[in-house]
């Protein structure tokens, strides 16, 4: 068994500790805005996500510094870095704090914990753990309990509970069947180019947690796309090239079944019109009642086909050489370039 999936089976514990987090002290908020890149970022897409549940909006910013309607609207910004060192997360950091925002920071220290100590907003410290695409339920979850004190989300420690006891039991010690469909989906994607599809909302999100896992812990390419978008382009593409379509890609299609009805349908009508055309590896269907529940269902599988992809490659899921590489390169050339170990936030 790999490092990383051990790292994997400490998601449901992840989990019961953010709902076991005391309350953080934050000001109540009428907006808010999620900053992170990478195994940090999808803390707040996974925030949305649930924010979108209950009537909510929320933003999520991936670059450096604030998007440009964040003077106007002033939302509550919470930067997310697990290393505390992420060159784009400390511009957010610093632009809000030129803009006179509101700020929280999630982070197992670095710069950001010692900004947040030096100029008195507050910082959730979480375990620190190898990989910050690892400790996907300390930073999600700590994003959502600092939005449950803002008032911007309803009282999330259920729905992470629940969550936790989904993934538990799906992972079983390793013998579950989340495991199982895991093994038995990387094998149809080996030394293929994937494809994961999913509705807009729950499954989209989903998707692109298993496109950018596959991708850092995986080696392999992978990409995402949504209903119903992708049936007014993408769908076509797949008409022409039919060899390299049918033998080269594999598609790995998402479910969740409180989708709307009209999505369920166009899924089942384009499914039908590829088969034969494009490799169809499988599916996965969410599970749990809560919102997190399904969501965890279904990225803790895509977490496991990475890991299994990278082990059928001979390859090492936790290394990240050519992060690494990139960043000590933008180094070199005056950029900041935190986050030695690779980590990508």
């Amino acid at each position: 068994m790999t490092s990383m999936r051990d790292l994997i089976g400490t998601l449901p514990d992840q989990l019961r500790w953010a709902a076991d987090l005391p309350a953080p002290e934050v000001p109540s908020a009428a907006e808010a805005l999620v900053a992170g890149m990478g195994g940090s970022g999808i803390a707040g897409s996974i925030a949305a996500l649930v924010a979108a549940d209950h009537g909510r909006r929320l933003g999520v910013h991936r670059s450096y510094g604030l998007p440009s309607w964040a003077a106007q609207v002033r939302p509550l910004v919470i930067v997310v870095s697990h290393s505390g060192d992420t060159e784009e997360a400390l511009s957010a950091v610093e632009e809000a704090g030129r803009l006179g925002l509101a700020r929280a920071a999630v982070t197992t220290g670095g710069r950001l914990a010692s900004l947040a100590a030096a100029e008195g907003f507050p910082a959730v410290i979480t375990p620190p753990v190898p990989q910050p695409r690892a400790a996907v339920g300390y930073l999600a979850g700590a994003v959502l309990r600092l939005l449950e004190a803002a008032g911007v989300v309803p009282p999330v420690s259920a729905g992470l509970r629940e969550a936790a006891e989904v993934v538990a039991r799906l992972l079983d010690g390793g013998k579950g069947a989340a495991v199982a469909l895991a093994d038995d989906l990387a094998g149809a994607l080996y030394n293929r180019l994937v494809v994961i599809y999913g509705a807009e909302g729950l499954p989209a999100v989903a998707a692109y947690r298993w496109k950018t896992q596959i991708n850092e812990n995986g080696k392999a390419i992978a990409y995402c796309s949504s209903f119903p978008e992708l049936d007014h382009n993408e769908i076509e593409a797949w008409a022409a090239y039919p060899d390299l379509a049918r033998d080269r890609v594999g598609v790995v299609w998402l479910h969740e079944p409180q989708e709307d009805p009209r999505l369920s349908h166009r899924v089942q009508v384009s499914r039908r019109l590829l088969e034969g055309r494009v490799g169809l590896a499988g599916e996965v269907h969410a599970q749990g009642e809560g919102v997190l529940a399904r969501l965890f269902s279904l990225t803790v599988v895509g977490d496991l086909v990475a890991v299994s992809l990278a082990e059928r490659a001979g390859m090492d899921p936790v290394r990240v050489d050519v992060i690494a590489a990139l960043k000590e390169q933008l180094a070199g050339e005056g950029s900041s370039g935190e986050g030695s170990s690779g980590e990508g936030s």
